[in-house]
């Protein structure tokens, strides 16, 4: 067992992703309404001293009006600047806040909030998401080529590490998907063939569960959580299925033949046991030997017998 830099523990150590550099943190807004009444205020008293200041220059005030204007101009700029901190943050959703370039908290909270109006604010989902593999053509542990297709549910758990520690975490998540269905089919056989090793077929639970590992690994960087994945798509390439078939009904056919006389050498035993429990006739070993070999016949045959009757002795 090994682990990784992300945190993950797989076995045999093939998962070498970097550690994240930032975390998330949560950043404290103020109220949008409120905010919104300020904004709107300061509007309505920028608007106002324009007005005085316009009156103050007609009545001849020239410094004192020049002075009111500039007032009453700075104030309406900056009712007008804090409407762009008016945020609103939806359920599902976060928003990542940058000031000058630099990561200073997420908005998770939903609701209407304010944040400072020069900040950067880009929304990233925090919604389950499903992301179906392609049917991929790979080549199982013993070198068969296969088809397997698989879905990979999965949500943004660090909103910063999603935006800053990949170029675009959706495609990341597609892209690291494909290449662990690829590793973990190509280290399992399709069939173990009645071996004791774990296979794709036999063992879907040990396999989805190593598949879910090895994808939390690859993805923990870009501060993707997977909840579940599982394979949907499961067959041989069409250029062996018809042979793998034929291998799978010989298979079948002989175990079904190996219950079958298993069976039958029973009946044959317990017949022998019976004839010579209640004394109903005397055989020598010759004699027990025909009788096996026709009740063989009989029992194990896979079509009905056509009786023969002996008018003889057992010897004609």
């Amino acid at each position: 067992m090994t682990e990784t830099s992300s945190g993950a523990v797989l076995e045999g150590g093939v998962i070498d992703m970097p550690a994240p550099h930032t975390s998330e943190r949560p950043l404290r807004a103020a109220g949008g309404f409120m905010m919104l009444t300020v904004s709107t205020v300061l509007e309505l008293a920028g608007l106002a001293l324009l007005v005085l200041a316009i009156a103050m220059l007609a009545t001849g005030s020239g410094a004192a009006g020049l002075l009111l204007l500039l007032v009453s101009i700075l104030v309406i700029l900056v009712g007008f600047v804090m409407f762009f901190g008016l945020t609103a943050v939806a359920p599902g959703e976060a928003r990542v806040v940058q000031l000058l370039g630099r990561y200073v908290g997420t908005l998770r909270t939903p609701g209407f909030q304010w944040v400072n109006p020069i900040t950067q604010r880009r929304r990233v989902s925090t919604r389950i998401r499903n992301h179906e593999t392609d049917v991929t053509k790979v080549n199982d542990a013993d070198g068969n080529p296969i088809q397997i297709a698989t879905v990979v549910v999965w949500q943004v758990q660090d909103t910063a590490q999603a935006v800053f520690e990949v170029d675009d975490f959706v495609e990341f998540v597609a892209i690291q998907a494909e290449t662990a269905v690829r590793h973990i089919a190509g280290a399992y056989p399709y069939d173990a063939h009645g071996e004791p090793r774990l296979s794709l077929r036999d063992n879907a639970e040990e396999i989805n569960d190593q598949l879910s590992t090895e994808i939390g690994a690859r993805v923990a960087s870009a501060g993707v959580k997977v909840i579940e994945s599982r394979i949907i798509h499961l067959a041989y390439a069409p250029e062996i299925a018809h042979a793998m078939l034929r291998r799978q009904q010989a298979g079948a056919v002989v175990a079904a033949r190996q219950r079958i006389v298993e069976g039958a050498v029973g009946m044959v035993e317990m017949a022998l046991a019976k004839l010579a429990e209640h004394d109903v006739v005397e055989l020598d070993e010759e004699r027990k030997a025909a009788m096996v070999s026709n009740l063989l016949v009989v029992l194990v045959g896979d079509r009905d017998t056509q009786p023969v009757v002996n008018t003889g002795t057992l010897y004609q």
